[in-house]
């Protein structure tokens, strides 16, 4: 015990020194226009002979004719193409240690293949079938669209994904891109033919990026340019700009049978990352709820003890934005919970932040800007971010100094500005 303790002062006193993080920039990143003028955007780097090719298409909710038509030909590109059905290509990345992921978010349909350098050359004609000719199998259609309905049966019973579906609804319209939500009813409306025309339409040279991390020779850059890009079809379709319709904000409830705790969704329409305030305001939104010494999660979980969980987010689409606070919690606590929510705010409104709270604030939101930096991967994730939502590299610099100079008066202001009590929507799922 004796020796033990003596060790543990040791390390006491070799505990490294807290420094502040003094400067963050980007990595050196090559963009350029390869064949059919479509960008590629290369992040060289790491040690291991790893890759990430991610091809980035808006071809997401803006663009789509039909609804669900966006998600549903994203996921359906690996389900069969020409050369390969759907069990083929699982086999072939199986066999070559490859994954093939298609996230989705509202805006951009992206192809993301991760491979060891070397087994590039054996992934690359499956790649290239599936994103130039997928032929959407009624067959395999058929087991997506049963699937997703047997996967929306299940959500629909989780009150947290009714509440952020209700909010969404409420904000934006359900007649909007960004409010419209699922429903059984769409997915059976779905066809090969739509699938096709969206695929058709939007998987084209002027609306693609691709982005090339990790670490390769130069010869992988020609290949991809020869076998792929070469071949993308020329053309550019046009987003649908739809305005969203102003409305007095009201008061939702929902029942859901057997629930055993309450989600609260509180939240208001804001903006996209291009607009000047957007930096600010994820600084606002962190202060509330964004990290776990955030003002929300001290009273309302460590001192109330109302719920386990409670933050505040801003969600960013490239037309539009929500700010919103979202928390679950027992149905004795929901008043309460409220309450206590508008109290936070309020306070953020009428009284300055003391400059020790602010400066954890901003240490911590270099952290994960530092983060995001690690690596060619992470990296990788904030440039596309930033190029298709039309960033300049210069914005990452200018949110740095954001975080860095923001003063007490500014949060003040901004809080009072945007989040008003009177605007904002309430769902209470129970």
């Amino acid at each position: 015990m004796i020796t033990f303790g003596i060790l543990a002062m040791e390390q006491i006193k070799n505990i490294p020194i807290i420094k502040e993080i003094s400067a963050l920039e980007l990595p050196d990143i090559i963009s350029e226009k390869r064949a059919n003028d479509i960008p590629v955007h290369q992040i060289n780097m790491g040690t291991q002979e790893v890759l990430k090719l991610e091809f980035a298409f808006d071809a997401g909710r803006p663009f789509e004719d039909q609804r669900l038509a966006a998600r549903t030909t994203l996921r359906m590109l690996k389900e069969g193409t020409k050369q390969f059905s759907s069990a083929q290509i699982a086999e072939t990345l199986d066999f070559y240690g490859g994954n093939l992921s298609t996230p989705f978010n509202l805006d951009v349909a992206n192809i993301s293949l991760y491979c060891l350098t070397r087994q590039f050359d054996n992934l690359l004609p499956m790649l290239t079938d599936i994103i130039l000719h997928p032929t959407f199998p009624q067959k395999e259609l058929d087991t997506f669209v049963r699937k997703s309905k047997s996967k929306l049966k299940v959500d629909l019973e989780r009150s947290d994904v009714v509440a952020y579906r209700t909010i969404t609804e409420l904000i934006f319209g359900s007649d909007h891109v960004y409010g419209y939500n699922s429903f059984a009813s769409a997915y059976d409306g779905l066809s090969v033919h739509q699938l096709q025309k969206h695929f058709e339409k939007n998987f084209v040279s002027g609306n693609c990026n691709v982005f090339v991390s990790g670490k390769w020779n130069n010869d992988l850059i020609s290949k991809i340019d020869e076998e792929i890009l070469q071949k993308i079809p020329i053309g550019k379709s046009v987003p649908v700009v739809k305005e969203v319709q102003d409305r007095p904000p009201e008061r939702k409830e929902i029942k859901i049978p057997n629930n055993l705790q309450a989600s609260i969704r509180i939240g208001c329409r804001l903006f996209n990352r291009q607009h000047p305030d957007f930096k600010k305001m994820i600084i606002v939104s962190t202060i509330l709820g964004g990290y776990f010494g955030s003002r929300l999660m001290t009273n309302i979980r460590e001192e109330k003890g109302y719920t386990y969980n409670i933050f505040a987010t801003i969600d960013t689409f490239r037309q539009e934005g929500l700010f919103y606070i979202g928390a679950e919690v027992a149905a004795n606590f929901i008043e309460e919970t409220i309450k206590e929510i508008y109290q936070e705010i309020n306070t953020l409104q009428n009284e300055l932040i003391k400059e020790e709270e602010l400066q954890m604030v901003r240490n911590y939101m270099l952290g994960n800007l530092l983060n995001m930096l690690d690596g060619p991967f992470n990296v990788a994730e904030l440039i596309r971010t930033m190029k298709m939502d039309q960033l300049k590299e210069t914005d990452f610099d200018l949110l740095v100094q954001t975080i860095k100079t923001i003063s007490a008066e500014e949060i003040r202001e901004l809080t009072r500005m945007y989040l008003v009590k009177e605007k904002m929507w309430e769902v209470i799922v129970n």
